[in-house]
């Protein structure tokens, strides 16, 4: 059996899928997923936002975002005040959802520190990526097939 070279996008995917796993156990007692606590976090700072931005800012389709936020509207977490065919969306993190935001917002805080303190390095050089993640906007030899 050959030994494979390194790949970095399979190590990171790794590293990823287990810190995924952990925030995902943090999150579970709140009614939360990771997902939902990223469309919980962009309503709350962009009240009002609408569902193609919600989606394109989380990376899912429109009708996915509609589907998550439903469930976090049905979990008294969000607020949407034109919740009507047709309408433009009015959503808003309620009371309750800023609570429940704020206590996930201390379990990533720990986890964040956990990953800091463990592999320092690692949390230095992710700083900033997911706004402009390296790479994606370049040509590869892949575009295209």
């Amino acid at each position: 059996m050959s030994e494979r070279p390194f790949s970095p996008v399979i190590a990171l995917l790794t590293v990823a899928s287990v810190w995924d796993q952990h925030l995902g156990a943090q999150l579970r007692d709140l009614g939360l997923t990771t997902r939902k606590y990223g469309l919980l976090a962009h309503i709350d700072v962009t009240p009002g936002i609408s569902f193609s931005e919600l989606a394109r800012r989380s990376q899912i389709t429109v009708q996915s975002a509609h589907t998550a936020v439903q469930t976090l509207v049905d979990a008294g977490l969000v607020a949407d005040a034109t919740a009507h065919a047709g309408a433009a969306s009015d959503l808003r993190v309620t009371d309750r959802g800023g609570e429940v935001l704020r206590a996930a917002e201390e379990r990533l805080a720990m986890l964040d520190a956990a990953l800091a303190e463990g592999a320092p390095a690692l949390a230095t050089a992710l700083e900033g990526l997911h706004e402009e993640p390296y790479g994606l906007d370049r040509p590869t030899r892949l575009q295209g097939t």
